[in-house]
């Protein structure tokens, strides 16, 4: 038993691959012999391998996988047991918290005890990735991977640019040696994991995405897999992993009669000056096994597509016209694929994967439009589907394999980032700081406990061990049971300004001064948007959004406040509207 456990711990594949040929022996010479005695040492070896798949099965396998990609180790937000914290604030079941520079949405990733994300400046126009220890929170690297390419933006999405995406929105992936990070257009690269030296570099994969890039790269053993989707032209490429090179590359660009869409809803004109925009998306693919063969499942704009990862052969698509702008990722499930669209329909759909060509009227088991969410992907725990709605904090559970409904109940706030999962619980991080922990319940809405941050979450959380990671528009946190900061320690925090005369100074919170000052700029000629804008921003700073909420006011009030003011040209604005 010692040695068996000495070569799981050493090597986990030839610890399985051992026990699997241990397990087979006896069913071999079933037929040919009597069945072994309690005591002949066959039995033993048998009872012995039953004994340890038992005990791993129980155990929930000990050693975890690494959250190494986007969702985590399977892509569907789920962690094996995890006692991770239920309660807790700045202070509270919080280890350590680090001020991560300029600006990014990437969810973290972990491998051992590193901790990988992406940022990016707009205003010193660079792109970087850090590395943060696990334990102690202290920045290991943070190197600069590319300088910018400047990029125009169409002015029909001036106002979308900034609020929607980030400069470093695309979530890394990593194995044991090297880490691949992804900016879109901007560049792909690949980086020794242990020194952070760029192993190879792609800067001429491009296209035209107004409001950046979201797709997350994946890996296998061989390749790079990802998805470029713009308003231009669309297309999935599968890079060899060691050199970066194209293994292949297939245009994906579904030709709805996008017009005709737009008249059936009403919308005569190409949606407010905004061509092509059915054609952009920003899903992450993932990669699954139906009767023994691997399928790439890959949202795109208008359509799902599977192709063969090795060859990029299309297996089968569904068409779905109108739903582009594709954010969640797919999950395979109970022999499902589980997807949802966005744009002008938002839609959950169940596709059994074992079709050929388009399927779209064959293979969708059932779908949905209530209450589905844009941007943020489900999880599912055996049988049930749980979502949350990105605006409004609606949270639904349905039976995964009907559709059915089985509650429907609402937490609040705004959810972009996704879900994650472990031990029973839900975790939930809102764009107003609030995580929220609920029960996996088929019954009710049950909720554990409402934790408050000074944060704003658009990144997914990844879990390691007893350890919840939320990365912030400017702050990583690492939350475990037992620690806590001092206060001497939370009055220290730096919240940076945001950047000036940038392209996502939406995405870092502004001080309190900052949005002060913001708040009170004469605006008498100002549009909705730079309304919208102003009120997002003031918004934005914890203790001036905290004080809103307890008045009672709505967002048409404050910026009818804000209008008064601006006419009058008052100086001191921020002093009287938290309390009208």
């Amino acid at each position: 038993m010692i040695s068996l456990m000495r070569l799981y711990i050493s090597s986990p594949v030839t610890f399985f691959n051992r026990i699997y040929l241990y397990s087979i022996v006896p069913q071999r010479f079933a037929n040919r012999s009597p069945a072994p005695s309690k005591g002949h040492p066959m039995t033993r070896v048998a009872n012995l391998a039953s004994f340890f798949v038992a005990l791993l099965i129980c155990l929930e396998l000990t050693a975890h996988d690494n959250w190494n990609q986007f969702r985590g180790p399977g892509g569907n937000g789920i962690y094996a047991n995890s006692d991770l914290p239920i309660e807790f604030d700045e202070s509270k079941n919080v280890r350590w918290k680090t001020l991560i520079s300029d600006s990014g949405w990437s969810s973290p990733v972990i491998w051992e005890h590193e901790i990988w994300v992406t940022s990016g400046s707009d205003e010193k126009k660079e792109l970087r990735v850090i590395c943060i220890d696990l334990n102690t929170g202290i920045i290991k690297h943070n190197i600069k991977v590319f300088d910018m390419i400047k990029r125009e933006v169409d002015p029909a999405y001036i106002y979308d640019s900034p609020h929607l995406n980030s400069p470093a929105t695309p979530t890394p992936v990593i194995d044991e040696k090297h880490v691949f990070v992804s900016f879109g257009s901007q560049g792909i690269a690949c980086l020794n994991r242990k020194t952070g030296e760029q192993v190879w570099q792609r800067r001429d994969l491009r296209i035209y995405q107004p409001v950046r890039q979201g797709s997350s790269p994946i890996v296998d053993d061989k390749r790079l897999y990802v998805a470029f989707d713009g308003t231009d032209k669309q297309f999935f490429i599968a890079l060899d992993k060691t050199t970066g090179k194209t293994d292949w590359k297939t245009n994906r660009e579904t030709n709805t009669d996008w017009k005709q869409t737009l008249r059936q809803r009403g919308i005569s004109s190409d949606k407010g000056g905004k061509p092509n925009d059915n054609k952009k998306s920003f899903a992450t693919a993932t990669i699954i096994e139906v009767h023994g063969k691997r399928q790439l499942i890959a949202p795109g704009a208008e359509a799902i597509i599977s192709y063969n990862p090795d060859t990029g052969e299309e297996l089968w698509r569904t068409v779905h016209p109108g739903g582009f702008n594709v954010a969640a990722r797919p999950i395979y499930a109970n022999g499902l694929v589980y997807v949802f669209t966005s744009g002008l329909n938002n839609i959950l759909m169940a596709i059994r994967p074992d079709g050929t060509g388009d399927v779209s009227d064959t293979h969708v088991v059932w779908s949905t439009m209530k209450s589905t969410p844009s941007i943020p992907s489900p999880v599912i725990v055996n049988d049930l589907l749980f979502m949350v709605t990105d605006r409004g904090g609606i949270v639904r559970c349905l039976n995964a394999n009907s559709g059915i409904e089985l509650w429907k109940g609402r937490l609040g706030g705004d959810h972009w980032a996704s879900p994650v999962y472990t031990n029973g619980k839900l975790y939930f991080s809102s764009k107003q700081g609030e995580v929220s922990v609920i029960e996996s319940s088929r019954q009710e809405l049950q909720v554990i406990s409402r934790n408050r941050l000074n944060a704003m979450f658009i990144a997914s959380p990844a879990i390691s061990n007893s350890s919840l990671i939320l990365r912030s528009t400017t702050h990583l946190y690492c939350l475990a049971n037992g620690y806590r900061r001092t206060q001497k320690q939370i009055a220290a925090d730096v919240y940076p300004s945001a950047e000036k005369n940038t392209d996502s100074n939406a995405n870092t919170r502004p001080n309190a001064a900052d949005a002060k000052k913001t708040a009170g700029q004469p605006m008498k000629n100002a549009s909705r948007t730079d309304w919208d804008a102003a009120y997002e921003k003031l918004m934005s700073d914890p203790a001036i959004r905290q004080k809103i909420k307890s008045s009672g006011a709505t967002k048409e009030q404050i910026i009818e406040f804000l209008k008064k003011k601006a006419a009058a040209d008052t100086t001191d604005q921020q002093e009287n509207t938290p309390n009208k």
